[in-house]
């Protein structure tokens, strides 16, 4: 759990948005950031996000629903939503937990994710969903 990231104090309730200003989301923080992690997947490998957990209900979406787009691959399962004007992800319902969105803690309002120090790398590509019962 992580309140605070540099000099910045993670606020229960804290504003995120695309980098356009699009998408504006409010995230429920009570914690802080929980959770913050890479994952090597295929699709996180490329955006290359730093991000936090929360629970579903956990979002709320204040602007822009309109321009947020839903992308899927593999299984399905995940559902990543991007802002359809500056391409950013802001964030994805969790395969591994569906319970919980994953979210960009780039997107959170005044943080810099680059603060957060070592951050733990998830194995995507050996993702437990992707094992085949034997």
């Amino acid at each position: 759990m992580i309140k605070k990231v540099g000099n910045t104090k993670v606020l229960p309730k804290h504003k995120a948005t695309c980098h356009c200003g699009s998408v504006v989301l409010e995230l429920t923080l009570p914690n802080g950031i929980e959770n913050p992690r890479r994952c090597d997947c295929s699709i996180c490998r490329r955006k290359g996000a730093i991000v936090g957990s929360v629970d579903l209900s956990g979002i709320q979406i204040l602007k822009g629903k309109e321009f947020l787009k839903l992308y899927q691959f593999n299984t399905n399962t995940a559902n990543h939503y991007f802002c359809s004007n500056c391409g950013i992800y802001t964030h994805h319902q969790r395969r591994s937990n569906p319970n919980e969105y994953g979210f960009n803690i780039g997107c959170l309002e005044g943080v810099n994710p680059f603060d957060l120090g070592d951050v733990v790398t998830k194995d995507g590509v050996n993702h437990p969903a992707d094992r085949k019962a034997s």
